[in-house]
Formats: C-alpha cells, sequence, structure tokens
C-alpha cells in the first residue's frame, strides 16, 4: 500500500517588497486574505493537516519573531517547529537548512513555498510522483495572463479579443514532492532551482504534476492578488 507523506517544509522567509505596506509591519506569510481573518500560513497549515501531515517546518526570515509569535497562540491542526537562517543560504541552501529539522528524514516530504493558496489532493501528487519513480515532483499550474489578448487570422485581420487568457506555458506552482534522497542533492548555499533541478531534469528524475482542472491556486505576490483572492472566496462562498 502506498504511504503518503506526513511532514512537510514552508518556505516563508521572503520580504514581500511588492506586498507593502502589508509586509512592512509582519512576514508576507502573515499577510491575511481578506475576509477570512487568517494569514495566509494559516490557511497553508489547514490544507497540509487536511491532507494528513502531521508535522510541518516553517523556515523564517524576513521578520521571523511576527511569525513565530503568531505560531505559537494559534491553536493549530499540526505539529510545527520554526527554524531562523542566521545568514541568507539562498533558496536551495535554506530548503536544506529546514529539511534538516524534518522528524523523519528517510522518508518523503512536502514542501511549498510561503505566499501559495492553493486547494487540491497532496494524495494524488504524491501518487503521480511514486509512479514516476521521481527524486522531485513540481506541481504545475496554468495562470490567467493579466492582459487582454488579441487573436488574429493570417491576413493580420483582427478577429477577437479574450479577457485573461490562460497562459499557453505552464509555470511552477511552488507546491513540491521530495523523495528523502532529494535533501542531500540540495546546494548548502545557493538556488535549487538552477543546480539541482536542471540536473534531475537532464537524469530524467525530475517529474511535473499538473493541477487537476478546476483546482484553485493564487501566488499572492501584490495587493491585487490579495483583492482578487478576496473576490474569489467570496464568489465560491
Amino acid at each position: 500500500m502506498h504511504t503518503f507523506p506526513t511532514q512537510a517544509v514552508i518556505l516563508a522567509g521572503g520580504q514581500g517588497s511588492r506586498l507593502r505596506p502589508y509586509t512592512d509591519d509582519r512576514p508576507k506569510p502573515m499577510v491575511e486574505i481578506p475576509g477570512t481573518g487568517t494569514p495566509i500560513i494559516g490557511h497553508q497549515l489547514s490544507w497540509l493537516a487536511a491532507e494528513g501531515v502531521t508535522d510541518a517546518v516553517v523556515s523564517c526570515g524576513h521578520l521571523a519573531e511576527v511569525l513565530q509569535e503568531w505560531l505559537e497562540s494559534a491553536d493549530l491542526p499540526l505539529r510545527v517547529t520554526t527554524v531562523v537562517e542566521s545568514e541568507p543560504l539562498g533558496r536551495g541552501g535554506g530548503l536544506k537548512y529546514a529539511a534538516a529539522r524534518l522528524p523523519e528524514p528517510g522518508r518523503p516530504w512536502y514542501a511549498t513555498n510561503g505566499d501559495i493558496w492553493t486547494r487540491f489532493s497532496l494524495r494524488e501528487m504524491a501518487e503521480f510522483h511514486a509512479e514516476r519513480d521521481a527524486t522531485a515532483t513540481l506541481a504545475l499550474a496554468r495562470p490567467r495572463i493579466p492582459w487582454g489578448a488579441v487573436e488574429t487570422d493570417a491576413f493580420g485581420h483582427i478577429t477577437d479579443f479574450i479577457e485573461s487568457p490562460p497562459s499557453p506555458y505552464l509555470i511552477n506552482a511552488g507546491v513540491y514532492v521530495f523523495s528523502a534522497a532529494f535533501t542531500d542533492l540540495l546546494p548548502d548555499l545557493g538556488d535549487h532551482e538552477r543546480t539541482t533541478f536542471p540536473r534531475l531534469a537532464r537524469e530524467r528524475r525530475l517529474a511535473g504534476f499538473p493541477l487537476p482542472q478546476g483546482a484553485y491556486w493564487r501566488a499572492i505576490d501584490t495587493a491585487k492578488d490579495l483583492t482578487e483572492a478576496a473576490r474569489e472566496l467570496a464568489a465560491h462562498a
């Protein structure tokens, strides 16, 4: 029987400069989704717990004490450990540093960026990962382009206008399944997306899991993203 990961890392150390003034006094994952009364990381922890995760390691950075204080006072649905880099290690180094605190280093684990608000089956993604015997699997999203698109015919006549069409390209959705062996492949310092991921791709050990049709996904990068997330939430209430 397939066993699913029960541990996860959340990368929550970014400064969130594009979300100012919301991030002037709190880290990006502590910004609340309007209308919910819950910060982004609260939604993430609830989702992880619902998917069978019992232990999470949160990698803190910018205004770490604000995030740690909230985690200590909140009624959390799983066990949470925090780590703080004494000096910047880069995305790959930070991921490796946090993974060292996972309770079961010999078992697979999930990871997510701290600014992602999404809902889909992590168990299905873990099955996809196991079926392909991958070392790492990335969730893939197809975001909507923030501009209107124009279609033309071969002669150059405009035939249609399409408001915010889906992108023709899949992107890294910031959610991952990693085999236990992946941790040792991470750099101690630097960016794994420029080193480890390309290496695994060349070796056909990196898989991509397209988010299921209709799955909700949004990266919270700007104030506009917060507004749109609140509007989407209200529409589905």
